[in-house]
């Protein structure tokens, strides 16, 4: 059987339905001639995220698919996958972060991806203005896409256009890429709800970001 090669100028992107993969899904709209949209529903704290990215991709006509990890809940105690839990952030690890998450998530998009034959995956993890999460830094994702690479014999890419960017940096990006009407579809709210709360730590962040852009946020 001939081996095909890898369509280079297509790519899925991990969506979550908050800021930082909204800009990430506009910004490879612009680099790959055709993209699709990968979400997971992990047992996560709220669905609103979920929901927010279907719309996200049906506004931009991108085909979109969900993916369920049920495991992820099965195995770790976190606040995003347990209501009891409080969202805290503080001395060491913040209780939302959750063990294995971003490990998972790329590995399982690889192997989707490659029955598509398809090298390019896209993330928006970020070690510039982060939680503390260690699987969102550089090192990790080299490290994890020379792993996927020799686990799967595969020409794995792994893009992350917000490595090195602040929030506002972001922002101004999708301001340029011409996607910021698109954020007012985001959930970015560790609660779920829509106004924000405004109190939890991604909600900070956010308004953070955007105060410094000094670009209003649409979802205001």
């Amino acid at each position: 059987m001939k081996k095909l090669s890898p369509k280079s100028n297509e790519a899925i992107i991990l969506h979550s339905g908050g800021q930082d993969s909204t800009t990430c899904l506009a910004w490879a709209l612009k680099k790959f001639k055709k993209v699709y949209v990968v979400s997971f529903d992990y047992g996560q704290r709220h669905k609103a995220e979920l929901k927010a990215a279907r719309l996200i991709a049906k506004l931009l006509k991108v085909p979109f698919q969900i993916i369920k990890l049920p495991i992820i809940k099965e195995l770790t105690k976190n606040a995003l996958t347990d209501k009891k839990i409080k969202i805290k952030a503080g001395k060491g690890l913040p209780s939302t972060f959750v063990d294995g998450r971003n490990h998972m998530f790329l590995s399982v998009a690889a192997i989707y991806a490659k029955q598509m034959n398809i090298p390019n995956l896209v993330t928006g993890v970020c070690q510039t203005d982060y939680s503390g999460y260690p699987d969102c830094r550089d090192d990790f994702i080299k490290s994890l896409q020379k792993t996927l690479q020799l686990a799967m014999d595969y020409p794995f890419k792994i893009h992350t256009p917000l490595m090195k960017l602040t929030k506002a940096q972001s922002i101004k990006l999708m301001q340029k890429l011409g996607g910021l009407d698109l954020l007012k579809y985001t959930m970015t709210c560790y609660e779920g709800t829509r106004p924000a709360c405004g109190k939890c730590p991604a909600c900070k962040l956010r308004s953070k970001g955007f105060k410094e852009a000094g670009i209003e946020d649409p979802i205001l």
